[in-house]
C-alpha cells in the first residue's frame, strides 16, 4: 500500500462518514449521546461523594488509593459509559445494528479513553502521565475508526534515510511508545529490587546501595536495547552516533561521568557508607543517602550538603565510625593549686561517667599534663558510641558535670589575676615607677 492509495481510503472514509450523518438516525443517535451526557453530569455529583467517603477507608495501600481516586475522578466518564451501554443494548434489541453505529463507536472510544486516563494516573509525573494518555487514546480511536493503516502508511511515508537505514515518523513514534513503557516498567522492578535489596540484613550497606544502583542502571539500558530492536532499529547502525556521544561524554561531562565512577569506586571499597559520620573539609555530620552523583551529609544543624563523589576520592575524609562507633573526645580543664591532683582525677572520672552518653566499658582516664601559671592542668578522656547525636553537647554534658562535682566537693577552679605595685620616685627623678606580675 502506498501514499497514494492510503490518501484515497482516507478520503473514501471520510465521504462514508458524511453520507452516514446525513441519515436521520444519526441525529437521534447524536441526541441520545447528548442527553446521557447530561444525564451522567447530573449523577456524578450524588454518586463521586459517597464513593469517596468510602475510599477514604483504604489504608496502607497507597498504589491501591491513586487508582481509586483517578477513578473517582472520572465518575462521570463510567456513569456516561454504563448509561451507554444499556442504550445501546435496548436499540439493538428494537432495530437494526446499523442504526446504533454512532452508540457503538462513542462507546468504545469512552471506554479507551477511560482506561487510558486511568493507567496514566500510575505514573508520577504530570507532563508524562497526559502525553502517555493521549497518545494510547488516539492510537486506540485509530483502530477503532478502522484508519490505523492508513495512518501508519501515512505516517511511514514521512521518512529519511541514512545509508541503509530509514528513520520514519512511524519508527519515531513507535520508539518513543515502547522506550517508555519498558523504561517505565523497568524503574518501577529497580525500585522493587532496591527496596527489598535495602531491607535486607544480610548484606552489607554499601552493598545494599551498589547492587540497588546496578539493578536500576541494568534495568534501564537492557529494556531500552530491547525496546529499539523491538521496532526494528539495528542497534549496530549507532556505533558511530553512540561514538560521538561518547567523545562528547568525555569532554562536556567529564565531571558528571568522574562523579559517577567515584561513587562505584565508594561503593565498592567500602570507605563510606549510610549512617557513617564524617568530617570533610570543615563539614561534619552524618551520611543519609549515597546518589550517583553526590552524598548527602545531614549535619547538627538541620542543613543537607550534597558533596560530589569525587571529594571523597581526591581529598581527606575523618571517618568516625569506619571500623566501628568508638569516638574519643577529649576535654581540657584546670584547678587550683591547693587541690588534691589525686582526688582530682577520680572526681573527674566519676563526673564523666555520670553522663549517659559516655561509655562505661570504656572506663574514661584522666591525666595531669602540666603545671599552669595559676592552675594544675588536666585532660580528662573518654568514649561516646553515637557521634552522628554531637560532639559539642556532650562534652558541655561532661563540663557541667565537673562543675557540679568540683563545687559539691571544695574543688576550686582559678582564673587568672594580675598585681600592680606603685613605687614612690627615685633619685632619677622620676616621678612614679610601676611593676605588675
Amino acid at each position: 500500500m502506498d501514499v497514494r492509495d492510503a490518501i484515497d481510503r482516507a478520503l473514501a472514509w471520510a465521504s462514508g462518514w458524511f453520507d452516514y450523518a446525513a441519515n436521520p438516525w444519526f441525529l437521534y443517535q447524536a441526541a441520545i449521546i447528548v442527553t446521557l451526557i447530561l444525564a451522567a453530569k447530573l449523577a456524578a455529583r450524588r454518586v463521586e461523594p459517597l464513593a469517596e467517603d468510602q475510599a477514604r477507608r483504604i489504608k496502607g495501600h497507597p498504589g491501591l488509593l491513586r487508582v481509586v481516586i483517578a477513578l473517582l475522578r472520572r465518575t462521570d466518564w463510567i456513569l456516561f459509559a454504563l448509561f451507554l451501554f444499556a442504550a445501546l443494548s435496548v436499540l439493538r434489541a428494537f432495530t437494526w445494528p446499523s442504526r446504533t453505529h454512532l452508540l457503538h463507536i462513542v462507546l468504545s472510544l469512552s471506554l479507551a479513553w477511560l482506561v487510558a486516563s486511568v493507567l496514566s494516573r500510575i505514573i508520577h509525573n504530570r507532563l508524562v502521565a497526559r502525553l502517555l494518555g493521549w497518545l494510547i487514546w488516539i492510537y486506540a480511536a485509530l483502530v477503532i475508526l478502522g484508519i490505523s493503516e492508513e495512518t501508519g502508511t501515512f505516517l511511514d511515508s514521512l521518512a529519511i534515510s541514512l545509508g541503509a537505514v530509514h528513520f520514519s515518523a512511524l519508527l519515531l513514534l513507535k520508539a518513543v511508545l515502547l522506550l517508555v513503557a519498558t523504561v517505565w516498567l523497568a524503574v518501577v522492578v529497580g525500585n522493587y529490587i532496591d527496596e527489598r535489596v535495602r531491607i535486607s540484613e544480610e548484606l552489607t550497606p554499601s552493598i545494599r546501595v551498589l547492587v540497588g544502583k546496578v539493578a536500576k542502571i541494568g534495568l534501564v539500558l537492557v529494556t531500552g536495547a530491547f525496546a529499539l530492536s523491538a521496532v526494528g532499529v539495528d542497534l549496530t547502525a549507532l556505533t558511530v552516533f553512540s561514538g560521538a556521544i561518547g567523545v562528547g561524554l568525555a569532554f562536556g561531562l567529564q565531571k558528571v561521568v568522574s562523579n559517577f565512577v567515584s561513587g562505584i569506586i565508594i561503593l565498592l571499597d567500602k570507605s563510606i557508607k549510610p549512617g557513617d559520620t564524617i568530617s570533610l573539609e570543615g563539614t561534619f555530620g552524618w551520611i543519609r543517602e549515597l546518589r550517583a552523583r553526590f552524598v548527602s551529609v545531614v549535619t547538627r544543624d538541620g542543613r543537607e550538603y550534597l558533596i560530589p563523589n569525587e571529594d571523597f576520592i581526591t581529598q581527606r575524609v575523618i571517618n568516625w565510625s569506619f571500623s566501628d562507633n568508638l569516638v574519643r573526645l577529649d576535654v581540657d580543664f584546670g584547678v587550683s593549686y591547693e587541690a588534691d591532683p589525686h582526688k582530682v582525677a577520680e572526681l573527674a572520672i566519676e563526673a564523666a561517667i555520670s553522663v549517659g552518653r559516655v561509655e562505661a566499658d570504656r572506663r574514661p582516664v584522666c591525666w595531669l599534663t602540666g603545671f599552669g601559671d595559676s592552675s594544675l592542668d588536666f585532660v580528662l578522656r573518654f568514649w561516646i558510641r553515637d557521634p552522628q547525636q554531637g560532639l559539642t553537647n556532650v562534652r558541655g554534658r561532661v563540663l557541667l558535670a565537673l562543675w557540679d562535682t568540683f563545687k559539691k566537693n571544695g574543688i576550686g577552679i582559678p582564673y587568672p589575676h594580675r598585681e600592680v605595685i606603685v613605687r614612690e620616685a627615685g633619685p632619677t627623678g622620676l616621678k612614679g615607677n610601676w611593676a605588675a606580675r
